[in-house]
């Protein structure tokens, strides 16, 4: 028993650092150098090693105590950057899939309503026009035999599938093209995915189980770098290198 907490110990402290610490660290890093540095001086690499020098022989950094202390206030500052950038890609998750949205505070769920609303009009309009054209494509060979250019029909059906591949219910598109999948087993074989869902995971094979977990490990990294791409946005007002482009 020993052991085994002694692995998971293990496991979590190598979760802790690599998923929470050195991203921090990273991020405290560009940080220190966006507002030694400035504008002026961006790139100026002597200015950033003559403040570093300088920082290294205060009296608070030369002594054992200091040093622990800005050890632990370097890792607890890491560990706290880190944990923000979790919790903006938690939301930026539930943004995208909004698939809470009719319980969002009423100012934003308005905005998702009335964005809805758009997307739904929009998806009518090109569902209709592309089965307009299919039903006139089919009478013509039936009455004449001749087949219409099929270009305008697919155009069509591109810009129907584009919307969504089912009527939208959420304000995003991303969202939307989850919610398909179990929009598609409720009305065909009339089945709740998210009551099925569990017993349906404990005999999925091993394989399926993977990729399902890998899909959504991809999704959870997605989400945390848009956390990190808001901590770092305003660092651009002190640094430009920040932005990862040149200025104009």
């Amino acid at each position: 028993m020993g052991g085994f907490l002694g692995e998971l110990g293990k496991k979590l402290a190598e979760r802790w650092l690599s998923l929470l610490v050195l991203p921090g660290a990273l991020y405290l890093a560009v940080f220190i150098v966006a507002r030694t540095l400035g504008h002026r001086h961006a790139l100026d690499v002597h200015r950033l090693t003559g403040r570093v020098t300088a920082w290294a022989k205060a009296p608070s950094a030369v002594t054992t105590g200091g040093q622990l202390v800005l050890l632990a206030a370097a890792l607890a500052g890491a560990a706290g950057v880190g944990l923000a950038a979790q919790g903006l890609g938690s939301a930026a998750e539930r943004l995208a899939l909004a698939a809470d949205w009719r319980t969002w505070p009423r100012p934003l769920r308005l905005l998702a309503q009335r964005r809805v609303e758009r997307r739904r009009a929009r998806w009518d309009a090109e569902h209709a026009r592309y089965h307009r054209l299919y039903a006139e494509a089919e009478q013509a060979l039936k009455q004449t035999g001749t087949r219409l250019d099929p270009a305008d029909r697919h155009a069509a059906y591109q810009a129907w599938t584009r919307i969504g591949l089912e009527r939208p219910d959420r304000p995003t598109w991303s969202g939307d093209r989850v919610n398909a999948a179990a929009t598609r087993l409720r009305r065909d074989l009339n089945l709740d995915l998210p009551t099925v869902w569990p017993n349906l995971w404990l005999h999925l094979p091993e394989t399926a189980r993977t990729e399902v977990t890998a899909a959504r490990a991809a999704l959870a990294r997605a989400t945390t770098l848009a956390g990190w791409a808001v901590l770092y946005a305003p660092l651009v007002w002190w640094w430009w290198p920040a932005s990862g482009t040149p200025p104009q």
